[in-house]
């Protein structure tokens, strides 16, 4: 009896040991890193590279057809508005003006002896009107033919310089075909592209500021011209602005950066980066570390500006100095602890000492 109740002692030790020591899978603490939300009341800025053209450029041609009979300017030449640039032989516009004119002078001779009749009462109004008609219908004749004559030469349509010549006396041009590109002398414009983010916060830019690499030192205020509503092939928006003072320095076919002064309306927001925002449900949150318990939680926010730099402003319940989560977002929960990651020390690079 004694032999069988120490074997049934043994048996029940050996159960409890068994249960009581199970091995509990230990819960895997995420790491992450952390960045520190900046306020951004103050303005930011963007920079884009951007060339230089001209203000206005034209492709000038004839609006009728013919042999063109002499060019009057060379390339790199300066023109005023209003000078004479080309002309076609004009022989051909000449006679037709001269039959229109002989033309016309019949049926007017005509036209009014019938209205004067109606008027005495002796035609009728049959005849009045087709008089009339008649007569309204070879005037438009007589200015067209005049017309025509005197597209037989084209001037400039601003001052400027002549870019390219494109056609020599003696050939035959039609209407529409290029003969002169012109580019104006006014103060030059700048060009550059933005993407949608920047196009869609357009409001928020403030001022901006060009520099040249061929001009070092020098940084030239511009104002905005115009932005096409419309995304290019790139998917860029055209953009153009305007130099505050005609730089004489300053060319058409230059390389310039511009850099875009922007201004945030709402002082509320904070820039974080942009590896910290997670996409959920069609809305964005990130997520605020607590140093205390090293607890995140999940924030709702509305981003308002993408920068180039990888970092956003965005709006909602978190403010200028809040750690938020920047890397390892889609690890974490909300209300889940975390393990900071520590901070790369600037004299002991990788921890070796």
């Amino acid at each position: 009896m004694k032999v069988k109740a120490m074997i049934s002692l043994l048996a029940a030790l050996t159960l409890c040991a068994c249960s009581g020591g199970t091995d509990k899978k230990s819960e895997v603490i995420p790491t992450v890193k952390v960045a520190e939300a900046k306020a951004c009341g103050e303005g930011t800025t963007q920079q884009y590279p951007g060339k230089v053209v001209s203000a206005a450029d034209a492709n000038v041609a004839f609006k009728v057809a013919g042999t063109l009979r002499a060019i009057h300017v060379k390339e790199g030449q300066h023109v005023s508005k209003g000078q004479l640039l080309a002309e076609l032989d004009n022989t051909d516009y000449r006679v037709q003006l001269k039959a229109t004119e002989a033309e016309h002078a019949q049926i007017k001779a005509e036209a009014e002896r019938v209205i004067g009749l109606y008027q005495e009462g002796g035609t009728t109004a049959s005849n009045y009107d087709k008089a009339r008609y008649g007569l309204q219908q070879i005037d438009a004749k007589l200015e067209n033919h005049r017309n025509q004559l005197s597209y037989t030469r084209i001037y400039a349509p601003y001052d400027g310089y002549v870019q390219t010549v494109y056609m020599s006396a003696g050939e035959t041009v039609g209407a529409g075909m290029p003969i002169v590109g012109m580019l104006s002398s006014g103060a030059p414009e700048i060009e550059i592209n933005l993407p949608a983010s920047a196009y869609a916060n357009r409001d928020n830019f403030r001022s901006f500021t060009c520099t040249f690499d061929v001009l070092p030192g020098q940084h030239m205020a511009a104002t905005q011209v115009s932005v096409l509503p419309q995304a290019n092939s790139n998917q860029l928006y055209t953009m153009r602005l305007k130099l505050a003072e005609n730089h004489g320095d300053v060319s058409p076919g230059m390389s310039t950066w511009v850099v875009v002064n922007m201004g945030a309306d709402d002082t509320s927001a904070v820039r974080v980066p942009t590896t910290s925002l997670l996409e959920k449900n069609e809305k964005t949150y990130l997520f605020v570390y607590d140093e205390k318990t090293s607890v995140v939680k999940s924030k709702p926010v509305e981003v308002t500006l993408l920068h180039t730099d990888g970092t956003a402003e965005v709006v909602g319940d978190v403010k200028d100095g809040d750690l938020v989560v920047a890397c390892g977002v889609h690890h974490v929960k909300d209300g889940s602890k975390v393990k900071r990651m520590a901070e790369v020390s600037k004299t002991n690079v990788g921890g070796l000492m």
